[in-house]
């Protein structure tokens, strides 16, 4: 049996150009999709992209149309230098709803994707039916853990780091396949799940026109006060139904955090996975694919399914 690469899995690729840049996106129309049918968008996590989704796009795309973007910085979207940060990546996921899809969605994300959606649904409720978020870090609780008196050393520190000068070469020492596999190994639980095509799709990206520059916005950004909005303070404002699936051996974001958000929200269910790391849905795609499907039926399609058949 031949077995097909992880661009012929992952849908139909295109390009998008967004604000004057090219970005990349992909789909798979919904097999067995009614007028009750919800679309997803997947957003991939720091360092990922389309691919880490590719098993998991036709899986979903049985009874749902399913997209992924390759986020502004990531993939094969440019590596464009400019400030990024959370909010930016969710305007680009808005921007890209209102041209392409234009109906009520459910995002998935994963880690940064996590953010990114939260931020989405925050700006945008319109555009946002439910969330499915893949362990969810939030950079506002970092800062509140660090002691007062010490915040200024630890900024110093941080501006030392995002200093071109330790980023270049940290780049180029960090893109090395046998870099990568260590550090995917600190993040995946299963070491069966750290293929060679796994490292291919992470890697490639690197080699791109502009990588080292966008790494460097993107590393300087991401330590910056302003990357992200604080979870703790999103939660509260969302009246849309959310599921929080955590690998319980996740040791890049705790799990203990899961409860700490749940507080904040009653419409946030938490479901935490055994012998799974920081990305559930590449460790244990059959699990998670299923538990993605059955909980958009259980919460969104046969809650609303009565409401729409009038217009069916």
């Amino acid at each position: 049996m031949v077995q097909l690469t992880w661009q012929q899995r992952v849908g139909a690729q295109r390009d998008w150009v967004w604000r004057g840049w090219q970005t990349r996106y992909t789909y798979i129309r919904g097999l067995q999709t009614g007028c009750d049918s919800v679309p997803i968008i997947l957003l991939h996590g720091f360092g990922a992209s389309i691919g880490h989704w590719r098993q998991n796009l036709e899986v979903l795309s049985e009874h749902h149309t399913v997209y992924a973007l390759d986020m502004l910085g990531w993939g094969a979207s440019v590596k464009a230098p400019v400030n990024y940060s959370v909010s930016l990546w969710a305007e680009q996921v808005y921007d890209f709803w209102q041209s392409f899809i234009n109906k009520p969605v459910v995002i998935v994300g994963n880690s940064l994707g996590s953010l990114v959606s939260i931020a989405a649904a925050a700006a945008h409720p319109e555009m946002v039916k439910g969330l499915v978020m893949m362990s969810l870090p939030d950079p506002s609780l970092e800062l509140e853990a660090i002691p007062p008196f010490l915040r200024p050393t630890v900024a110093t520190i941080k501006n030392f780091v995002a200093s071109p000068l330790f980023l270049k070469p940290l780049f180029y020492f960090l893109r090395q396949p046998g870099v990568l596999r260590r550090w995917a190994a600190i993040a995946y639980a299963n070491p069966e799940a750290i293929t060679d095509e796994l490292i291919d799709i992470i890697a490639g990206p690197t080699q791109d026109r502009g990588s080292v520059r966008a790494f460097t916005a993107l590393f300087k950004a991401s330590i910056g006060a302003n990357f992200s909005p604080s979870v703790k303070a999103i939660l509260p404002t969302l009246n849309i139904p959310m599921l929080l699936v955590w690998g319980k051996k996740d040791r890049f974001v705790p799990p203990a955090l899961a409860p700490i958000f749940a507080q904040y929200n009653s419409n946030l269910q938490i479901l935490n996975l055994e012998n799974v790391g920081h990305c559930p849905h590449d460790e244990s795609p059959e699990e998670v694919n299923q538990v993605i499907l059955d909980w958009i039926d259980r919460t969104l399609v046969l809650v609303t399914s009565s409401s729409v058949m009038e217009e069916c």
